[in-house]
This record gives C-alpha cells, structure tokens and sequence, in this order.
C-alpha cells in the first residue's frame, strides 16, 4: 500500500515567502521623515541629473574644447608679452584656475535651458506632484550641476598640468577646489533657473544668458588682478560670486594668497540664497 500523504506544512520554509517577508508585501516600510526626506530626495535628484550623461556625453566633449583653446591661445600668448602683471607667476599659472571657474560657469548658466525642457515635456509637473520638496529638486539639479563642472574642472587641470603650470597636488587642497567649483556651480545653475522661472521660455533665457556670461567673466579676477580694474570695474568685481570661487581656485591650486574663508562663506551663501530663489519660482515655471 501507498503511504498515506504528508500533511501540508502550514507555515513556508523558504525564508523568501515566510510571515515577515509577507508583512512587508501587506505593509510598506515606513517612509523617511523628518530631516532625513530632504538630503534623500537632493541626492536621488541629483543621481537622476547625472544619469543623463550616460546616455549622451557629447556635452563633455565639445565643452573641453573652449577652455583649452583659452589656456593654448590666450594662455601661452599673454605669457610671452607679459602685458598683465600678475605678481611674478607665470600668466598661464595666473589664468588656469580662471578658466576652471569659467568653464564652470559656462556649463551652468544656461542650467535654466534644460527645466524649461522639462516643463515643455511634462516632466516638471510630474515632478512637483511627488511628495519630493521643490527645494530639493532645485537643490539636486543644481549640484548635479556642480558635478558636470567637477568632471570639467579635471579636464582643465589636466590640461593645465600638461602645459607645465605649477600647481599643488596635495589632497585636501584638490578637495578644497572641489568643494568650490561645486559651490559656484551650483549658484550659477540656480540663477539660470531663476531666470527661467522669471522668462519662462528658451529663446529669452539663451539671450539673457549670452547677455550677462561675458560680462561676468571680465568683471571677475579670472582674466587679470583687480587691482588694475577701474574703480566702477572693481565694485563690481567685488559682489561678483566668480572673483571669490576664482581667488579660492587661485589660492588652493596656486598657494597665493587668498581670502579663503571670505571666499567659501560668500560661496556658500550665494549658493543658499540661488536654490531658494529658483524653489520660489519653480511652481510658476510649472504653470
């Protein structure tokens, strides 16, 4: 005679299907709250960003080209003439982290282009739907800013490395130069979206973008000391967020002096003060 069949097992022995694997179908995990939410939502936004690299990194490429045609023309020009005093370093030295802060620059300010994009799409406004605060979205956009001008900012010390212009490799200065090139970034892709929010289309933002890039590069230490500026020139130097991520740049790579504690504290501040003016115009933007 057959055996007679086993009685059926009431609970599962694969850990995978068990009670506590079952409780967690029936009920989600608890969601983060508190301080926790908003640096979790920056950095997702943030990962969202810099995924689009991954698929197209054309940008990068074509990007690289203008800050080594400043440091191979300019550059090695200026430092033949010696027109521009620059306290006994070599021009090419002098110019090197100006190029950094503008190729930065460059990258971020026409930031704005890109949300415009997304609320032609729909991605913004299914984007402000989620529980995910606009301060972090703006916050996430901008760094992943900052991180496209880091990748850029390494292209042009390498470049800058190979021209033989002396600068310090020591970690936590290349660290310190991160931390600005990230800084400055991020305010200057928050004042693109800022002015997104304020134009609301591509064609005025490409315009108004074109309009005050120049202008706040050679109204900026990046190019020659402040020192030989007109007085008029030299005022605007000084509430210019690119003279400090520059002088800080200068002062890190180069070991001149520099006001670094000036530097990152305006940085800082103008970072913060961007990212809150683009949250407050994002839900127009949407509109």
């Amino acid at each position: 005679m057959s055996e007679a069949p086993a009685a059926p097992q009431t609970e599962s022995a694969d850990p995978a299907t068990g009670p506590g694997r079952l409780d967690l179908l029936l009920v989600p995990p608890r969601a983060r709250t508190g301080w926790r939410v908003l640096p979790a939502r920056v950095v997702a936004m943030c990962v969202v960003e810099l995924q689009k690299l991954r698929h197209d990194r054309t940008e990068l490429y074509t990007r690289a080209v203008q800050p080594a045609l400043w440091l191979l023309v300019f550059g090695e020009t200026f430092t033949r003439i010696k027109a521009i005093p620059t306290g006994g370093t070599p021009y090419i030295d002098y110019l090197a982290p100006g190029i950094i802060a503008q190729s930065a620059m460059f990258i971020a300010i026409f930031y704005g282009i890109m949300i415009i994009w997304e609320r032609d799409a729909g991605i913004l406004t299914k984007l402000l739907v989620t529980p995910t605060p606009r301060s972090a979205l703006i916050t996430g956009k901008a760094f992943a800013s900052g991180v496209k001008a880091l990748i850029q900012a390494v292209v042009v010390i390498v470049i800058a490395a190979l021209l033989g212009v002396a600068m310090t490799w020591n970690p936590l200065r290349l660290l310190g130069v991160g931390v600005a090139v990230i800084l400055g970034s991020a305010f200057f892709s928050c004042l693109s979206m800022t002015i997104a929010g304020i134009v609301l289309t591509r064609d005025r933002l490409m315009g108004i973008g074109q309009a005050i890039t120049m202008p706040l590069f050679f109204a900026s230490n990046a190019l020659y000391p402040v020192a030989i500026m007109p007085g008029w020139l030299q005022t605007v130097s000084r509430i210019n967020p690119l003279s400090y991520q520059v002088d800080a740049l200068r002062g890190l790579l180069l070991g001149t002096h520099a006001h670094l504690a000036l530097d990152f504290t305006v940085l800082t501040v103008a970072a913060a003060l961007g990212i809150v003016a683009a949250s407050s115009l994002l839900g127009r933007l949407a509109r």
